[in-house]
């Protein structure tokens, strides 16, 4: 299933309720909706669809233990129920509580490499390379820092390898931000050119890449000096003329 015919706003509610029920994941949750819905499956349809609906469904498809109507009791419900209200749409406005977008030119922020954070809210890094909700996408010199794109993760859940369509969706930056990431993942992440950055606690972008920029600007590690072109002992000097 490389390609599934659904509109960006369907592929959203799908895998997004896909993600509050336990044990299920998107491919299964289309499976479960094909039993009710065949394959006219668009927002029209999906606001149809009902928490009996769902609970059936699953109980069908997946052979859980249930009642008597075939409805599956392994799944708690409140999780069916919100899946539900997603499916329908009745979501808080994701895209409304992110930050803003920071104009860009290329090639107006010379001396610096692109940054993608897996994030899952707000301007944070609090996601895993496989499953995050989205990659913030920076510009990040020695004294400059700008958030030039997000990018959404959700169709990754329709590709036939989830981990290389993550790739591609972030090939153009540097390195990579992560709570955590698996081995197949990294290896991926590695061989196409990108830096797996791993940093368990997570927390504020903006402060973990501000790290990222004294790095560079005092001691940069051997991939940041491949990245810019330019000696290490060039970059300090830089810096110290750009603070002064």
């Amino acid at each position: 299933m490389s390609e599934q015919p659904f509109s960006d706003e369907v592929a959203v509610r799908i895998a997004l309720a896909a993600r509050v029920v336990p044990g299920i994941s998107t491919r299964d949750l289309i499976e479960a909706l094909q039993e009710f819905l065949g394959d006219e499956i668009n927002e029209k349809t999906l606001s149809r669809i009902t928490v009996t609906n769902l609970k059936t469904a699953f109980g069908q498809t997946f052979n859980l233990a249930g009642e008597e109507d075939g409805e599956s009791s392994d799944i708690p419900l409140p999780a069916i129920k919100e899946a539900a209200q997603i499916l329908w749409g009745e979501t808080v406005d994701i895209e409304g509580s992110l930050p803003p977008i920071e104009p860009y030119e290329e090639g107006e922020m010379p001396q610096s490499i692109r940054v993608a954070v897996a994030s899952n809210t707000g301007e944070e890094l609090d996601g895993h390379f496989g499953s995050c909700l989205r990659y913030l996408i920076y510009q990040l010199s020695v004294d400059k820092l700008k958030l030039i794109d997000i990018r959404s993760a959700h169709k990754a859940e329709f590709s036939d390898d989830k981990n290389m369509f993550r790739v591609n969706l972030i090939i153009d930056c540097h390195v990579v931000y992560i709570v955590s990431v698996g081995g197949p993942a990294a290896a991926k992440i590695i061989r196409s050119g990108l830096y797996p950055m791993k940093n368990l606690k997570g927390g504020s972008a903006r402060e973990i890449l501000a790290d990222l920029q004294k790095a560079i600007a005092t001691s940069p590690p051997p991939w940041v000096a491949k990245a810019f072109g330019i000696s290490a002992g060039d970059r300090v000097k830089n810096y110290k003329a750009a603070v002064s």
